[in-house]
């Protein structure tokens, strides 16, 4: 399966998970507290990450995709950095990158 991947910077992790939960119709799949939270559906996997400084920006797009080895990323003409990933290289990537998710 290959979803689309959109990554934003919030103010506030603790705050910003039962708005978004409200508005994706489930609860995250991974919560890092106070630093990371991604919903994962069958449309897409978004995810957000605490940068009080620029909430509300987009941090990168990409695709989580079953087939992909790794993780891969490039910029696009316009200065967006795009990902490619499987499920397990982004869970991997979590962890190193904002230490081990609740429950996990």
């Amino acid at each position: 399966m290959r979803r689309i991947h959109i990554a934003l910077a919030v103010a506030n992790v603790a705050e910003t998970v039962p708005d978004y939960s409200a508005r994706i119709g489930q609860e995250p799949t991974v919560v890092v507290t106070g630093k990371y939270a991604m919903w994962r559906t069958d449309q897409m996997n978004f995810s957000i990450n605490e940068i009080p400084d620029h909430a509300g920006q987009l941090r990168h797009m990409g695709f989580e995709d079953d087939a992909a080895e790794g993780f891969s990323s490039d910029i696009d003409v316009n200065g967006i950095m795009w990902e490619l990933f499987s499920p397990e290289a982004q869970d991997d990537k979590i962890v190193e990158m904002y230490g081990t998710p609740e429950g996990g």
